[in-house]
């Protein structure tokens, strides 16, 4: 019987029908989707982005990067169109019903439904960068979920806080009280100074000799980066200049205020991280780079589906 079965014509035209259909797959695979090229305008746009946040313009393989980024951006989109996800997306309903309005396209009477209905109609969701950047985030999202980065190990946790010791070390702080002179007394800084040191005037009996100071006159357990942040960098530069001591006088120090005269109260010296001060930051670093690894993978994995034009 089975003999039979293999000499019926039917049979052998089945069979080379497959083999065609397969042939023809191979040989004329069906054309993927293309995304691209950006126009001329955006590219631009990049390059000027580009240049404020650096101060240059990218060489040939930052450029590449930066244009395959993009068009990352504008497949995951298109990707997120073709399964229909503004239809179902509440943030993409309500700013589509927000334009409508916006635009005068509402009219009495016009149900939410029927003014989502004629938004698309209209292509609205196509041009709106609001619509686009929403799409891309529920794209990523889902892309994550079906690749989720891996759990931080503790291991990995150990080797990154190794690494970044340097970085991670505890700056100093300075508890101080300070002297301002401004610009209208300060004719009165040298007497002021010179009176200190030989009556050994106590801090706080001698800021009855300076200018009132918006922010005060006390600061403590200060990093050199919150002193900068009050003062700004030239104090800061100056006052670590002096290798400040605890129970002395520093200065007078200029800041982009004035001038200052600089009682250290205390100095807590620099000190090397513990891991367990440092463990939240490293933990949240580390989770980073591992969604945005299973995010660049999974993007990767879904560009093999489509033709991106540089």
């Amino acid at each position: 019987m089975p003999k039979v079965i293999l000499r019926r014509p039917w049979l052998h035209f089945l069979l080379l029908g497959a083999l065609l259909f397969w042939l023809q797959g191979l040989l004329f695979p069906t054309p993927r989707p293309s995304v691209g090229p950006l126009s001329e305008a955006r590219v631009e746009a990049l390059l000027e982005q580009w240049q404020a946040a650096t101060g240059r313009r990218p060489d040939g393989a930052e450029l590449q990067r930066l244009l395959r980024a993009e068009l990352e951006q504008d497949m995951l989109f298109q990707h997120a169109l073709g399964l229909n996800l503004h239809r179902q997306d509440p943030v993409v309903y309500q700013r589509l019903l927000l334009n409508m309005r916006f635009l005068g396209l509402a009219a009495e009477g016009d149900t939410d439904a029927e003014l989502f209905r004629r938004a698309l109609e209209l292509r609205l969701h196509l041009g709106d960068e609001v619509v686009r950047r929403r799409l891309v985030q529920v794209m990523e999202q889902l892309l994550l979920a079906a690749n989720p980065p891996q759990p931080v190990s503790e291991t990995a946790i150990l080797e990154t806080f190794a690494a970044r010791a340097q970085e991670l070390r505890r700056p100093p702080r300075y508890t101080l009280l300070q002297l301002y002179f401004d610009r209208d007394r300060e004719p009165e800084l040298a007497a002021g100074v010179a009176r200190i040191e030989s009556e050994a005037m106590a801090p706080e009996a001698a800021l009855d000799l300076s200018s009132p100071f918006l922010l005060g006159n006390t600061f403590r357990e200060q990093t050199p980066d919150q002193l900068g942040r009050t003062f700004g960098a030239v104090f800061v530069s100056n006052l670590l200049a002096t290798d400040p001591v605890a129970g002395q006088w520093h200065g007078p120090l200029r800041s982009t205020y004035g001038w200052h005269y600089v009682w250290i109260e205390n100095v807590t010296p620099a000190r090397p991280a513990e891991l367990e001060e440092v463990r939240p930051l490293l933990q949240r670093d580390l989770e980073l780079e591992a969604r945005n690894r299973a995010l660049a993978a999974a993007v990767a994995g879904l560009a093999n589906d489509y033709e991106l034009l540089l």
